[in-house]
């Protein structure tokens, strides 16, 4: 995952017709992270749900080396903010996501998923993903893996979706 360069813009799952409005309104993609759910809705011509959806999207992907599939799987999960996750547990999430989508994910996602929540606490904060390997592999090495996670890994996952 490459590390997320400062006012860089994000990638935005965004329709022709959005972008459009976006550039008709003068406004950068790298604006969509912090603007209000409404004023985005009203803006993009869509309901304040796909709003919610963008600005989520955006908004994970200003944490240093934070991608759009790492973000799209903290969005699915039903976070749509920083504020929303800080008070969460990484290791927690994964076990989640990897419940819901029945099989077991790269152990990088759970260090990315660490990221998040350690930046959601401390914003500005310029550390990476892989700044949080060492505290997963201790963490699991202590705690391991619910008895009930999946067997099948994503590398084996038929569909390769998340």
């Amino acid at each position: 995952m490459p590390r997320q360069i400062p006012g860089k813009s994000p990638k935005l799952p965004l329709t022709g017709k959005e972008r459009a409005k976006l550039r008709s309104n003068k406004m950068k993609l790298s604006d969509i992270a912090h603007m209000d759910i409404e004023l985005l809705s009203g803006v993009l011509g869509v309901s304040d749900s796909r709003a919610q959806y963008i600005r989520g999207m955006a908004q994970f992907q200003t944490v240093p080396s934070i991608g759009p599939k790492v973000a799209e799987r903290v969005v699915q999960l039903g976070y749509y903010a920083l504020e929303d996750i800080k008070d969460e547990d990484a290791a927690a999430l994964t076990d989640r996501m990897e419940a819901s989508s029945g099989f077991w994910v790269d152990p990088c996602v759970e260090d990315a998923f660490r990221c998040i929540v350690y930046h959601a606490n401390h914003p500005g904060s310029g550390k990476s993903w892989h700044d949080f390997t060492e505290v997963r592999k201790q963490f699991r090495e202590q705690h391991g893996y619910p008895p009930t996670r999946p067997t099948l890994s994503w590398y084996d996952n038929k569909d390769g979706q998340p």
